[in-house]
């Protein structure tokens, strides 16, 4: 596919929820910083998909390492689309892996296309998240990144309860689910939303740097979420997060807990 990515000048779109901007990296030949409205979303680098410059990617991407051994191919949906960083990573590293995006803004697809395009193996959707998931086979996904946003916030349609029961059931057993969301102090609804995995899922960890889990300042939390109990590699996950260049901490089990501080699981219209 031609592309557009030896473009050096900036690039602005109107999308369904604001401006989109696609900045050219000085520092890398073919990387390009999606925004949305002055905020990053995604770093595609065209020349490497292995380059993974958002710390909160580089730990979905942990996440998603444990979930197989590597270079085995994996059956992934994408919920959230954005600039198809991780979907471009699965493709570099896992050959012959199937992946599914589903992106709710026709808009924001069109300029990625145009400017970023992705791999041909990768199979992109318009569509809504939670209606996807829900028309979608029982043991369907080896894994599930869930990054849907409505601007800067989770819209509530993903959630809830009744959602994280929907991708509980199209994960094969031994699946994850790897969520992205973002908070700020005192982390309100990161607790609220590990407390909703806990009431699907059997196993969950929460994975942040320690200046955010301190609160002291707001970023993005990743959650991890697999069925059975005791099937979430935690020391392998805090191993690769201590390693990283801005290094997260990972809490499970009573550490979890405490976190959570009593915090109750968010019900919604589809419980």
């Amino acid at each position: 596919m031609a592309t557009d990515g030896n473009q050096r000048a900036t690039i602005f779109a109107r999308v369904a929820w604001g401006t989109a901007t696609l900045e050219p990296d000085p520092a890398r030949r073919q990387g390009w910083t999606v925004c949305v409205d002055g905020v990053p979303q995604s770093y595609v680098d065209l020349a490497d998909p292995t380059h993974l410059a958002f710390g909160y990617v580089r730990r979905v991407a942990t996440v998603l390492r444990s979930a197989a051994s590597a270079a085995v191919p994996m059956t992934v949906l994408h919920l959230g689309g954005g600039g198809l960083t991780l979907p471009r990573w699965i493709s570099a590293t896992r050959p012959g892996s199937v992946q599914t995006v589903v992106e709710h803004d026709p808009l924001l697809l069109a300029v990625v296309a145009k400017t970023l395009p992705w791999p041909e193996s990768i199979t992109v959707e318009v569509g809504d998240a939670r209606e996807f998931v829900a028309a979608a086979g029982t043991d369907s996904y080896d894994a599930v990144v869930a990054d849907v946003f409505q601007g800067a916030a989770m819209p509530a349609s993903v959630a809830g309860v009744g959602f994280a029961a929907e991708v509980a059931r199209v994960l094969r057993p031994g699946g994850v689910l790897a969520m992205n969301l973002t908070d700020l102090p005192p982390l309100s609804y990161s607790r609220i939303q590990a407390a909703t995995l806990r009431a699907a899922f059997g196993d969950v960890a929460l994975i942040a740097p320690p200046a955010l889990l301190r609160g002291r300042k707001a970023g993005n939390v990743v959650l991890a979420a697999a069925a059975v109990s005791g099937d979430l590699p935690v020391s392998v996950l805090a191993a690769a997060a201590g390693r990283d260049p801005r290094p997260a901490r990972v809490w499970h089990g009573a550490e979890l807990t405490e976190f959570l501080g009593g915090a109750k699981a968010r019900l919604d219209g589809y419980t």
